[in-house]
C-alpha cells in the first residue's frame, strides 16, 4: 500500500510553473509525492521546504540536499521559513485535508470504517483530541461544532445525544460514538452522515479553518512577485475560503477601491478551478472531491 497517492499531482506542480533556481514550499509533505515530482524539475541550486507535522509522514523525509523537511504546522510557515533564512519563495503548495496513510490506520482514528479510540489528531503530541470533543464540549459548543463545520442540520439533536450518552459513561471509541447516534444514522444515509460528523470533529480537533486562514495570510508577504500559489482543497469550507483570498485577499467582504474604482489585490487567478478526471477517480477515489486553484503573485 502507498503511504498517500497525491492528487492531481502533474496538474499542480505544473502550476507552480517551476524555476530551476527557485525556492519552493510544500506545506502538506505527507508521503512525498508532490516534493519529489518539485525536487525532478528543479537543478542543482533550486530549493525546496516542506512542512509535516504528523510523525509517520516524517517518516518519508527524502535524501536530497536541496530539500528539507520541516517538522511543523503549516500555520507558523513564515516563522519557520525565517529559522532557515528563507523570507521570499518562487512557488507553495498545499493539499489539504487527511491523507490516505492516515485514513487507512485504524489507531488514528480518522475512518468510519474502524473500531477504535476516538483521536483524529493530525499532530500525534497535541493535547485536544476527539474524545475531547465528544466527552468534554458543552452542549452548545457541540451544536456549533456540527453546524458550521459539518453543515448538519441535526446537529441541535446530535450534540443533545452525545450530552446525554455520555452522562453515565464517557464514549471512547468509534463503536460507542455510532451506538450512541444511531438514531440519527438512517441506513440508507448511514455512510454520508457519518462522514460529515467525523469531519466536522476532525476540522474541530485540528483547527483546520483558523490554521488555513493563518497560513493564506502569510502567503502574500512570502511570494515574490510572479509567484505562484497552488492549492487543491476537499469541501466547501476550504474551497470557499481558498477561492476568496485568491479573489481579493480576504475572507469577507470587499477590498477597497480607490477614487477611480480599482481596487488592489495581492493575487491574480491563473486559469480554470481543475478537477480530477475521471481515469484519477477511478484509479483514486479519494480524488473525487478536489478542487484545485491556481494564483499569481502581483
Amino acid at each position: 500500500m502507498e503511504y498517500h497517492n497525491p492528487v492531481l499531482l502533474k496538474e499542480t506542480v505544473n502550476g507552480l510553473a517551476i524555476k530551476e533556481d527557485g525556492v519552493y514550499v510544500d506545506v502538506t509533505f505527507g508521503g512525498g509525492g508532490h516534493s519529489k515530482e518539485i525536487l525532478n524539475r528543479l537543478g542543482g541550486k533550486g530549493k525546496l521546504y516542506a512542512f509535516d507535522q504528523d510523525q509517520d509522514a516524517q517518516q518519508n523525509s527524502i535524501d536530497d540536499e536541496r530539500f528539507v523537511l520541516i517538522p511543523e504546522n503549516f500555520r507558523f510557515i513564515r516563522r519557520f521559513l525565517r529559522f532557515e533564512g528563507v523570507r521570499k519563495v518562487d512557488g507553495i503548495l498545499g493539499d489539504f485535508g487527511v491523507s490516505s496513510h492516515q485514513f487507512d490506520v485504524p489507531e488514528r482514528g480518522f475512518s468510519t470504517r474502524f473500531e477504535a479510540d476516538l483521536d483524529m489528531r493530525m499532530n500525534q503530541n497535541d493535547d485536544l483530541s476527539a474524545y475531547n470533543v465528544v466527552n468534554e464540549y458543552e452542549e452548545e459548543a457541540l451544536r456549533q461544532v456540527f453546524w458550521q463545520y459539518g453543515e448538519l442540520r441535526s446537529a441541535p439533536k446530535l450534540a443533545r445525544l452525545i450530552v446525554e450518552g455520555r452522562g453515565s459513561n464517557p464514549i471512547k471509541t468509534s463503536e460507542q460514538f455510532k451506538e450512541v447516534i444511531k438514531t440519527l444514522l438512517p441506513r440508507h444515509r448511514e455512510h454520508k452522515i457519518l462522514a460529515q460528523i467525523y469531519q466536522a470533529i476532525r476540522i474541530e480537533v485540528n483547527q483546520e479553518i483558523e490554521v488555513l486562514k493563518e497560513f493564506l495570510m502569510q502567503t502574500e508577504g512570502l511570494l515574490d512577485p510572479g509567484g505562484r500559489l497552488c492549492l487543491i482543497s476537499y469541501h466547501s469550507l476550504e474551497d470557499r475560503l481558498v477561492k476568496r483570498y485568491i479573489r481579493n485577499g480576504l475572507f469577507e467582504g470587499e477590498p477597497e477601491k480607490d477614487m477611480y474604482g480599482h481596487s488592489e489585490v495581492p493575487f491574480k487567478k491563473v486559469g480554470k478551478l481543475i478537477i480530477p478526471d475521471v481515469q484519477e477517480i477511478k484509479q483514486n477515489n479519494r480524488a473525487r472531491s478536489a478542487k484545485l486553484r491556481i494564483a499569481e503573485k502581483l
